[in-house]
């Protein structure tokens, strides 16, 4: 209501007193403004939290969460999502895991999450190890198509992916300097 009119709750409620207290009758004004106020307080905490629109992970999967700090020019950062796994692997080869990430958006909500519903199998590079070459736990990447995403303050990133698979995440930042382009 408040947003599609580009009014915010704080202006609306302010409004809202400003006039009440206006055009009510002297010996009711301190009871308007306490009535209003409780009013406002109360709208203000029963704000929902966007993460409640949100569904729980279902058996075998677990939601991840990224909350990114508000920045100065948010249109200039974007984020990565880096999903994966850590695995022993010979520390010679470079490995990846398949893997498809779809952005499913919430039905009535306007919010988006992302789901990986299936870890594909590994593959890499067949390089041959030096022999006697001790393994070592490496995060080996999901090799997925999902392109840098916005970067917003006042909205998380939930990503469900399967049990015992991790989502880390990387910050973009465009330069400052724009070049032109010769043609």
């Amino acid at each position: 209501m408040f947003r599609a009119s580009g009014v915010s709750r704080a202006h609306f409620f302010w409004n809202l007193l400003r006039n009440a207290i206006l055009w009510c009758p002297s010996d009711m004004k301190t009871v308007t403004v306490l009535l209003l106020s409780l009013v406002c307080g109360i709208s203000a905490f029963a704000q929902p939290k966007p993460l409640q629109a949100f569904p729980a992970a279902k058996e075998g999967q677990q939601r991840f969460v990224i909350e990114v700090p508000k920045a100065e020019d948010e249109y200039a950062l974007k984020v990565e999502l880096v999903i994966g796994k850590t695995v022993p692997t010979d520390g010679v080869n470079r490995h990846f895991f398949g893997g498809k990430v779809e952005e499913v958006e919430l039905k009535g909500w306007g919010y988006s999450f992302y789901e990986m519903k299936e870890l594909g199998p590994m593959a890499g590079t067949r390089m041959a190890p030096q022999p006697g070459a001790k393994m070592v736990d490496s995060f080996v990447r999901v090799n997925h198509t999902l392109p840098l995403l916005r970067y917003n303050s006042r909205m998380p990133i939930v990503v469900y992916v399967p049990a015992g698979v991790e989502v880390r995440y990387r910050i973009w930042k465009a330069a400052e300097e724009r070049k032109a382009a010769e043609g």
